[in-house]
C-alpha cells in the first residue's frame, strides 16, 4: 500500500535573477503583438526579450555545468523534436520562394516560442511555487495592461474620433496600427478596441484566459483574503473589456469554459459572491446602454447575425481542408503557407485562414493534425494530474490545496475555451498560447513536491 505525507516546502528567500527577469519580461509582454519592428521580418518585443532569456539561460547552465532538466521539460522538448520532424519534412512540399520565405518565417517563430516552452518550464519546476505563482502573476498582468489600453484607445477614439496608437505606439515602433472600426450607424462610428494585440478577436480570445484561471482561484478566496478584492476588480474589469471588444469567438469560448467550471464549482457560481458582482457589471452596462439604446441595438443584431460576409468566410474555409488533403495529406502545405494557398485561390494576399484546425490541416497535414492531438492530450492529463494532487494535498490537511485545485480547474476551462474559440479564429499559433501551456504543464510538478511518497 502506497501513502502519501506531506513534505514541507523548503522556502528560500532569494532574489530574482538575470534569467529569471527575461523570462518574466517575456511572459508579460507575449499579448503585446504591437510592439514590434520589420527587421528582417516582424519581430516582436517579446521574441526579442526570448532570445536574450534563451541565451541568458543556456549560458547559466553551462556555467554551472548543470544539464539536469525535469521530467515535465524533457517531454516538452520531445514534442517539439516531432513538431520539428513534421515542419520540415513539410518543407518539400514549397514550390515558389514566397512559400518558402513564410515557411522561414514560421520556423523562426516556432523555434522561439517552442524553446521557451522547454527551458520556461525547467526554470519554473526548479524555482517552485512562489515562482510559478509570480509566472502567473505576470501573464495576467501583461493581459490587464492590455485590457488598460483598450480603455484609453476606446476613449480616446469616442471623444476625439482620433487613433491613439497614431500618438504612441507608431512612434515607437515605425509601423502602422490603430483602433478597429466596425462600422458606421447613422454616422456614429462603431470602434472595437484591439489595445496591443492585432484584432480585436485576438484580444477577446486572450481575455478569456486570465478570466477563466482567475474566476475559481477568487471563488475559493475568504471574503477577508487580501487578493480577494483585487481579483473582483480584475475580473470584472476584464469581463467588460471582453464584452467592448465584440468578439463572438471570445465569447464563444469563455462560454464554453465557463460550462467546465459548473462541474466542481457549481455552488459557488450560484453564491452571493459570484452573483452580487455580476449583478454590479450587467447594472453598469445595461445603464451605459440605455443612453443609446438604438444604436447598440443595431450593433448587437450584426454581432448576432451568421449571415454576413465575415460569417461566411469562417466557415468557407473549412472547405479548403478536402482540397489540400487530396494534394498534400500527411504533410500538408508547409507550415506558415495558408495565406500563399488562399491567394492563389482568391487572389487575396497575406489572408490567415480564420480557423486554428483550418490552418492545421492545411499546412500539416494528417500527420501534423494527430501529432496535435496528441501534444493536446499531454496538456490535459498534466492539468489532471495536477486536480488529483490538489486532492491529495487536501486528504494531507495541506492548506495550499485550496489554490491547487482552483488552479487546476481553471486552466482546464482555460484551455478549452481556447480551443472552441479557435474553432472560427487563429490564436493557438500566437506566442501566449506557449505560455498557457507552460502554465498548465507544470503545476503538477511544482505543487507535488510536496508530497513525499513512502510504502
Amino acid at each position: 500500500m502506497t501513502t502519501f505525507a506531506l513534505a514541507r516546502p523548503r522556502v528560500v528567500s532569494r532574489r530574482l535573477s538575470v534569467v529569471d527577469v527575461l523570462f518574466l519580461s517575456t511572459i508579460a509582454t507575449v499579448t503585446f503583438a504591437k510592439l514590434q519592428w520589420e527587421i528582417a521580418g516582424s519581430l516582436s518585443l517579446s521574441d526579442v526579450v526570448t532570445g536574450i532569456f534563451l541565451a541568458a539561460f543556456a549560458f547559466d547552465r553551462l556555467e554551472r555545468v548543470d544539464g539536469r532538466m525535469p521530467r515535465v521539460a524533457a517531454v516538452a522538448f520531445g514534442f517539439f523534436l516531432a513538431f520539428l520532424a513534421v515542419y520540415l519534412i513539410g518543407y518539400f512540399n514549397l514550390d515558389t520562394s514566397q512559400s518558402l520565405a513564410q515557411w522561414a518565417k514560421g520556423m523562426f517563430k516556432f523555434l522561439l516560442h517552442f524553446l521557451f516552452l522547454v527551458a520556461g518550464a525547467a526554470l519554473v519546476v526548479r524555482r517552485g511555487e512562489r515562482f510559478y505563482w509570480i509566472t502567473l502573476g505576470a501573464f495576467c498582468g501583461g493581459v490587464t495592461a492590455n485590457a488598460l489600453y483598450a480603455v484609453l484607445q476606446l476613449g480616446f477614439a469616442e471623444v476625439t474620433g482620433g487613433n491613439l496608437d497614431a500618438a504612441w505606439l507608431q512612434p515607437l515602433t515605425g509601423g502602422a496600427s490603430q483602433i478597429n472600426i466596425y462600422g458606421a450607424i447613422e454616422g456614429a462610428k462603431v470602434f472595437r478596441p484591439n489595445a496591443l494585440t492585432g484584432d480585436p478577436n485576438h484580444l477577446g480570445i486572450e481575455l478569456l484566459v486570465p478570466i477563466l484561471v482567475l474566476l475559481p482561484l477568487y471563488l475559493r478566496l475568504d471574503n477577508a483574503h487580501r487578493l480577494s478584492r483585487p481579483l473582483l476588480v480584475v475580473l470584472a474589469f476584464l469581463f467588460l473589456i471582453q464584452l467592448a471588444t465584440l468578439s463572438r469567438s471570445g465569447l464563444l469560448g469563455l462560454g464554453c469554459g465557463f460550462l467546465v467550471l459548473l462541474t466542481p464549482y457549481r455552488h459557488l457560481l450560484v453564491s452571493r459572491r459570484f452573483l452580487l458582482p455580476l449583478a454590479g457589471v450587467g447594472l453598469l452596462m445595461l445603464a451605459f446602454v440605455a443612453q443609446r439604446a438604438d444604436f447598440f441595438g443595431q450593433v448587437l443584431r450584426s454581432r448576432l447575425s451568421l449571415g454576413g460576409g465575415g460569417s461566411s468566410t469562417h466557415f468557407v474555409v473549412y472547405g479548403f481542408v478536402p482540397d489540400i488533403l487530396q494534394q498534400n495529406p500527411l504533410f500538408g502545405l508547409g507550415l506558415n503557407n495558408f495565406s500563399v494557398y488562399y491567394e492563389f485561390i482568391t487572389g487575396r494576399t497575406n489572408f490567415g485562414p480564420h480557423s486554428f484546425y483550418v490552418a492545421l490541416f492545411v499546412e500539416t497535414g494528417i500527420v501534423g493534425a494527430v501529432l496535435f492531438v496528441a501534444f493536446l492530450v499531454w496538456l490535459f492529463r498534466r492539468l489532471g494530474a495536477a486536480r488529483r494532487i490538489g486532492r491529495a494535498l487536501t486528504a494531507a490537511g495541506d492548506p495550499v490545496a485550496a489554490h491547487v485545485r482552483p488552479l487546476a480547474w481553471g486552466l482546464t476551462a482555460a484551455l478549452v475555451g481556447t480551443l472552441v474559440a479557435n474553432a472560427f479564429y487563429l490564436t493557438m499559433t500566437f506566442y501566449y498560447f506557449f505560455v498557457v501551456a507552460l502554465l498548465a504543464i507544470t503545476p503538477a510538478a511544482v505543487f507535488g513536491k510536496r508530497l513525499v511518497q513512502r510504502p
